[in-house]
């Protein structure tokens, strides 16, 4: 049995529908993992397919989808299977059809998102870890949200990158910043909110009923201004947007400054990723950060 007939076998026995032997095309725009349209006797699915140690960050995104959908303020694709065929793992959800992100869904994406920030528990984390891109991401509960945004969020990416040789370049500006974290966020108490956690314009499209679509999560619950952030970092969302979640559930004073903050965590793990400039952009990050305390 070849790679696809395996995963059509496995596939079909946890979704109860027969689907065909092998995908009918490759869906570009992964950097990690291989993605696939494949049809089925019932509706046609999408499946993520890796190495088969991808299969704890597979049933990771299963469950982070799930959290997602259980919101009901987004559209999010449905989970059909996750497993293992061979040694190949693979997620399976339903497949959306991509249409045109006009105004008016972007305006639909904002008031969505900032009614999934209003979905709140009592402290930060969430109950399982994760990943963001390739990089294990820990979400082990705290009470305070210093402290999770500290140890879960840069500490762990600031070793990785002394790890990694980066060391000259951030290890004193990190440990300065991480000591000065309290001063930086100073009076700002967020409330808890359900993320979507890697939030950048190629984790959302619209359907082809103009509806906004989540997906490519690494949900966790933490301030909803780390969302808010990486929507600017990469682009990919309009003013209509922005303007519609304002009008939602408006910013306080700060925000902008605390994006930076919450923004540097992902340009550190791209340092870990993809190398060298990113780490000098998060350096550079780090000390501006650093003026704005003394």
């Amino acid at each position: 049995m070849d790679s696809f007939a395996a995963l059509a076998h496995e596939i079909a026995a946890l979704t109860g529908t027969a689907c065909a032997s092998a995908p009918e095309r490759s869906i570009g725009g992964g950097s990690i993992n291989r993605c696939y349209y494949w049809p089925a006797a019932g509706p046609a699915m999408f499946v993520k397919v890796g190495a088969r140690a991808s299969q704890a960050a597979f049933a990771a995104e299963a469950d982070g989808l799930r959290e997602l959908r259980q919101a009901r303020v987004l559209r999010v694709p449905e989970v059909l299977a996750t497993g293992v065929a061979d040694s190949t793992a693979f997620l399976a959800l339903e497949w959306i059809e991509r249409g045109a992100a006009d105004e008016d869904c972007e305006r639909r994406l904002g008031t969505g998102l900032a009614a999934l920030h209003s979905v709140t528990v009592a402290r930060f984390g969430w109950w399982r870890d994760n990943s963001i891109g390739r990089t294990p991401q820990a979400n082990a509960w705290s009470t305070g949200w210093v402290e999770f945004f500290r140890e879960r969020r840069l500490r762990p990416q600031l070793a990785l990158a002394t790890r990694q040789g980066f060391a000259g370049l951030l290890a004193n500006r990190g440990e300065r910043l991480l000591a000065a974290l309290p001063a930086l966020l100073a009076g700002h108490s967020p409330r808890s909110s359900l993320l979507h956690g890697d939030l950048w314009g190629g984790n959302w499209l619209a359907s082809s009923a103009g509806e906004p679509v989540l997906f490519d999560p690494a949900v966790y619950y933490g301030d909803r201004e780390a969302d808010l952030a990486m929507t600017r970092l990469f682009g990919g969302f309009g003013a209509a947007f922005y303007r519609a979640y304002e009008a939602a559930a408006p910013l306080p004073a700060g925000a902008a400054l605390r994006a930076e903050l919450y923004n540097l965590y992902h340009v550190l793990n791209h340092a870990n990723l993809f190398g060298g400039g990113y780490a000098r952009e998060a350096s550079e990050v780090i000390d501006r950060l650093l003026a704005e305390v003394g």
